[in-house]
C-alpha cells in the first residue's frame, strides 16, 4: 500500500471499530472482539471477513512503525467502506456480478483525499496545533462542567425502528441470530419483539451455552443506570424469563450478571403455587463454581391469578433496572397497569464484575416442552453516573 492508501485505511478501520463497540480503538483487538467485529461486519454488508486479519489489522492501525506492515486487499477495504457509509446489503456472488471494481472503498479513499489540506507548510500546521489545542481545552471544560452538574451521557431506545442497519447505527448488534424468530423482530409496531427460544447463559453441562437474538451494545461507563421496559410478558411455564443481561464479554463463559421477569415451580419438593418473580443472578465465569442466586422475589401468583384475572394486569407494564457504582449493584422492578410505576429495590450487593456489554435476552432454559412465548420490549435506556 501507498502512504494514502495506509492513512485511508488506518482511518477506515478505526471508524469501522467506533461503529461497532461504540468507542475509540485504543488497544489491539482481542480474539473475542475480532469475532464480534466480523459478524457485525456480515450481519450489516452481507460481506465477510476474517478475524484474525482484523485482529493484526488493530495491530497495525495503532503502531505502523514497528507492527508487521499490512496489506489488506481490494475486497476487504470495499467491505470496510460499505459498512462505514452504510452501503446496501450484498453479497459476495452479487458485488462479483455488480461491483467487483470495489467503488465503496475509492468512494471513501477519494472522500478522505478531497478533506485533506493542499499545502502542509509550516504556518499552517501551527494554527493547526493552537486550533487543537484550544479545542481541547473547551471539551476538557465542558466535560469538567458537565460532571459537576451531575449531567452524564445517556442513550435511549423506544424500537421504534429495527432494521438491521438501523439498530448497528445506533450501537446495537445481534449474537447468535434465529433465522425465524429474529426477521419477527418488528412485528408488533413500536416494540422489539424477542422470542423465549432455547438457551440460556446458566452452566449446565453438556449443554452449550447459549441465547438466540441475543441483542447487546457496548458498555461506555464505569459506572451507570441501566433499564429496560415490558409490555404484557406472563412467563408461564419453566423457565420461561426475559430481561437485562451484563457480560464482561461476548462468549457467555465469563463474568455475567441478569435481571429477569422469570417463571418458577421448582421448591426442592415442597408444595407451593407457581409464580413470577424477579430473579437476580450472577456468576463468575467458568472454573468458578456455581452461579448465585441474588434475588428470588415473587411478584405473582399465578395460581391466584386464575381466580382474579385483573391481577394479571399488575404485569402489563414492568420495568428493571439494574445501578452500578463501583463495585456496588442495585437491582430494582416497577410493575402495574399505568406507563409510570415506581421503581423498588429487590436487592443489593457488591461483585467483582466489571461489565462491558449489556444486553436484552428472553429464554425458557433448555427446556424443550415449555412454549416460545413473544416478549416485547417497549424502552431501554443507559446513562453513565459519578461513580463517587
Amino acid at each position: 500500500m501507498n502512504k494514502t492508501d495506509s492513512l485511508a485505511f488506518a482511518k477506515l478501520f478505526k471508524e469501522a471499530y467506533h461503529k461497532c463497540f461504540a468507542h475509540e480503538l485504543q488497544a489491539p483487538l482481542t480474539e473475542t472482539e475480532s469475532k464480534l467485529f466480523c459478524n457485525q461486519v456480515l450481519e450489516i454488508t452481507g460481506l465477510s471477513i476474517g478475524w484474525k486479519s482484523v485482529k493484526n489489522y488493530s495491530f497495525f492501525v495503532l503502531d505502523n512503525t514497528s507492527a508487521k506492515a499490512e496489506n489488506p486487499s481490494a475486497a476487504t477495504l470495499d467491505t470496510l467502506a460499505r459498512y462505514v457509509l452504510g452501503a446496501p446489503y450484498t453479497t459476495e456472488i452479487q458485488r462479483k456480478d455488480n461491483e467487483d471494481h470495489y467503488p465503496w472503498w475509492f468512494l471513501y479513499r477519494e472522500k478522505m483525499v478531497r478533506s485533506a489540506p493542499k499545502n502542509e507548510h509550516v504556518k499552517t500546521r501551527v494554527y493547526v496545533l493552537i486550533a487543537m489545542g484550544i479545542t481541547a481545552v473547551c471539551i476538557a471544560l465542558i466535560f469538567w462542567v458537565r460532571i459537576r452538574n451531575g449531567k452524564a451521557d445517556q442513550f435511549s431506545d423506544d424500537f421504534g425502528q429495527l432494521a438491521g442497519s438501523t439498530l448497528a447505527q445506533k450501537g446495537w448488534f445481534v449474537k447468535d441470530p434465529d433465522s425465524v424468530y429474529w426477521v419477527r423482530r418488528s412485528e408488533s409496531k413500536g416494540q422489539l419483539t424477542l422470542f423465549t427460544l432455547s438457551g440460556d447463559n446458566w452452566p449446565d453441562p453438556p449443554k452449550k451455552q447459549r441465547i438466540k437474538n441475543l441483542l447487546l451494545r457496548a458498555i461506555p461507563y464505569d459506572c451507570f443506570t441501566a433499564e429496560v421496559h415490558l409490555s404484557d410478558f406472563v412467563p408461564r411455564q419453566e423457565w420461561q424469563q426475559a430481561g437485562i443481561l451484563l457480560l464482561e464479554d461476548t462468549t457467555l463463559t465469563g463474568k455475567s450478571m441478569r435481571l429477569s421477569i422469570a417463571f418458577n415451580d421448582n421448591f426442592g419438593g415442597f408444595k407451593k403455587g407457581r409464580e413470577v418473580l424477579i430473579q437476580a443472578v450472577s456468576w463468575l465465569g467458568n472454573g468458578f463454581g456455581r452461579p448465585e442466586e441474588i434475588s428470588h422475589r415473587p411478584i405473582l401468583s399465578l395460581d391466584t391469578a386464575e381466580n382474579a384475572p385483573q391481577v394479571i394486569g399488575n404485569l402489563h407494564n414492568t420495568g428493571l433496572r439494574i445501578e452500578k457504582t463501583g463495585n456496588k449493584f442495585r437491582f430494582l422492578f416497577s410493575g402495574g397497569a399505568s406507563e409510570n410505576g415506581a421503581f423498588r429495590e429487590v436487592a443489593n450487593q457488591e461483585l467483582d464484575i466489571h461489565p462491558r456489554y449489556i444486553g436484552i435476552f428472553a429464554i425458557k432454559g433448555f427446556k424443550d416442552t415449555s412454549a416460545i412465548a413473544p416478549v416485547h420490549f417497549t424502552f431501554f435506556r443507559i446513562a453513565g453516573s459519578d461513580c463517587r
